[in-house]
């Protein structure tokens, strides 16, 4: 729960940034940048001027689903769940080098019609200042609906948010990236609830085995794994194990990436 001895170690910028906001409607994926957004609209404006909203869409993994719902829990952070439907949009699911903005397009016009209802409010986001020379073309739709980043605005990159959730005794602050499932399947590649489904079994059993930074890249019916370079050789020592594992999924192949996990690798196609 939230301790007003942690007002204290709130940065007065962000206290400042929140001044004008009536009501805050966070969009909220779990993620360590908006659980901070969704603490400090809370710690800030109190759980009668906030919202958080996340989308329990197929691209989001189960699990993170349950520990979103969790934190919010933990910390009397109200929280409304809605079920968006990208996947019946072929903008998305046929999954162009756009995809991602029409899935933001389809969140933010979910959280525009819950803030519709609410006097003043503002729709707001965890984007810090490390996304903004990345390809992100979410960042495009944020704009298209008057999305506020608070991170940005004051200046915060993402060593900065991890930083401060420490101070803030948040439990995700030192959570690996999770991007959504989507970005596991190469662009032009239709995206499906059963290869996202895949990708999240996929993933779950490499964490399991103690791998939790890892990417599963749908490959149609090879299994694309990438985990830290110094872990290489720990992935491949357990080979025959994995593949077992993940042919009862629906891999016929695994295909264990000798550069290793390198965040947006499919992106690499657009350059």
């Amino acid at each position: 729960m939230h301790s007003p001895a942690h007002d204290n170690l709130i940065p007065q910028s962000l206290h400042d940034w929140f001044s004008d906001c009536a009501f805050a409607v966070t969009a909220f994926s779990g993620g360590v940048d908006s659980s901070l957004v969704a603490w400090l609209a809370n710690a800030i404006l109190g759980p009668e001027r906030n919202m958080a909203v996340i989308s329990a869409s197929p691209s989001l993994k189960l699990s993170e689903l349950d520990t979103a719902k969790q934190f919010c829990r933990n910390h009397g952070i109200p929280l409304k769940v809605v079920a968006t439907q990208e996947l019946q949009n072929p903008d998305y699911f046929l999954n162009p080098a756009n995809r991602c903005f029409f899935c933001k397009k389809t969140l933010y016009t979910e959280l525009e019609q819950v803030a519709a209802g609410i006097a003043g409010s503002w729709i707001l986001n965890g984007t810090n200042t490390d996304d903004v020379g990345d390809y992100r073309p979410g960042l495009m739709a944020a704009r298209d609906f008057s999305v506020r980043s608070p991170l940005l605005d004051c200046g915060m990159d993402k060593e900065t948010v991890r930083a401060l959730a420490a101070d803030l005794e948040l439990e995700c602050w030192d959570k690996p990236a999770s991007p959504c499932l989507s970005s596991r399947i190469p662009y032009g590649q239709r995206v499906t609830e059963r290869k996202l489904r895949q990708i999240d079994d996929g993933e779950a059993v490499l964490i399991a085995k103690g791998f939790p930074i890892v990417r599963l890249r749908h490959k149609g019916d090879t299994a694309s794994i990438e985990v830290p370079p110094d872990r290489i050789a720990e992935v491949q020592s357990i080979e025959g194990v994995l593949a077992e594992a993940l042919r009862n999924i629906g891999f016929d192949h695994l295909e264990i990436d000798p550069e290793g996990f390198v965040s947006g690798k499919l992106n690499r196609v657009l350059e």
